[in-house]
């Protein structure tokens, strides 16, 4: 239940940070940078309100929550929901849909029958729209495999089939998985941050380097090789656009480069660009290792429907 929980709104937290200055520019955040849960803004919506990447979490959740297992079918159903009846959403509408995951959604509700890779597998098919709402499966994944159900092949299939629901090319698929190590990492490791995620992605990077098509795709990943380099690297050679390469890259030194969850989500969001996202990214695995009680009283207060998505995490039971 803890870990649920403390991942869960970590993605939200992140997300809601975000989502009044999302496309801001980089001048922009530096003229007025956030310094904590604002309202308004870009979508013209009250503080602690969240965006699609939430929203989209939130739909894999519950249909885990519900079935007890990864259901593709069930969990594109709910997306479904979340674009044409906004269900997920904080205020019952559905907003700030990526091309990749509306397309996706489009060939599901068209095609049930060509799943469960829906998503486009094409060059320009590598934006975030699968990361940033992988956590679920990742802490499904971990648990299943904690419990002697699943090995670390299948988890690591299991998450480029949900990436694949809405982002089927290979890069992408393997963000999710290098995800999904520095998760597993995170819960079951020891020392500071950014020790546990340099460990998680040894792993990740070892298991992608003995299948000759995964181990093409990860030189896209290779400022991720040592974090300890990354960590060094200046804000101006950080990028925080949509493309799934440099979202894990500034979620990461978000979390490297920072010594709580407050801080590394502020400097992730005043990145500018996709702020929701690389906030929601960051939140995930700042909540998982620095836990639920470390989100600012003042921000988790406003988080709309918080008290719905906290009741969802704890009644997760997968036995």
């Amino acid at each position: 239940m803890g870990i649920w929980l403390n991942g869960i709104m970590g993605v939200v937290t992140g997300d809601a940070l975000g989502c009044p200055v999302e496309f801001s520019g980089r001048n922009e955040m530096d003229a007025s940078p956030v310094k904590g849960m604002e309202g308004y803004g870009t979508f013209h919506l009250p503080e602690g309100s969240w965006t699609d990447d939430s929203s989209m979490t939130l739909a894999a959740l519950d249909s885990i929550r519900e079935k007890k297992t990864i259901d593709p079918a069930d969990i594109m159903l709910r997306f479904a929901l979340w674009l044409q009846k906004g269900e997920y959403t904080p205020f019952g509408r559905s907003f700030d849909i990526g091309g990749g995951c509306y397309q996706a959604i489009l060939n599901f509700l068209r095609n049930p029958e060509l799943g469960p890779a829906w998503g486009g597998s094409d060059e320009w098919d590598n934006g975030n729209g699968s990361l940033m709402r992988i956590m679920p499966a990742c802490l499904y994944c971990y648990s299943e495999e904690k419990a002697g159900r699943m090995t670390e092949k299948e988890a690591v299939c299991q998450i480029h089939l949900v990436s694949g629901l809405t982002h089927n090319h290979l890069r992408a698929k393997t963000a999710c998985g290098l995800y999904f190590f520095m998760t597993r990492e995170i819960l079951d490791g020891e020392g500071k941050l950014t020790g546990r995620l340099q460990q998680g992605l040894d792993r990740g990077f070892a298991f992608y380097e003995k299948d000759s098509e995964n181990a093409g795709q990860l030189s896209y990943f290779k400022r991720l090789r040592n974090l300890t380099k990354l960590q060094q690297t200046s804000r101006e050679n950080i990028r925080s656009s949509g493309y799934v390469i440099d979202t894990i890259e500034a979620a990461v030194w978000s979390l490297i480069t920072t010594g709580s969850l407050k801080e590394a989500l502020l400097l992730a969001v005043n990145l500018g660009d996709d702020t929701d996202t690389v906030a929601a990214i960051a939140g995930g695995l700042a909540g998982l290792y620095y836990g639920y009680e470390e989100i600012p009283d003042d921000w988790r207060k406003v988080i709309q429907r918080r008290i719905w998505i906290e009741r969802m995490c704890r009644e997760i039971d997968l036995n």
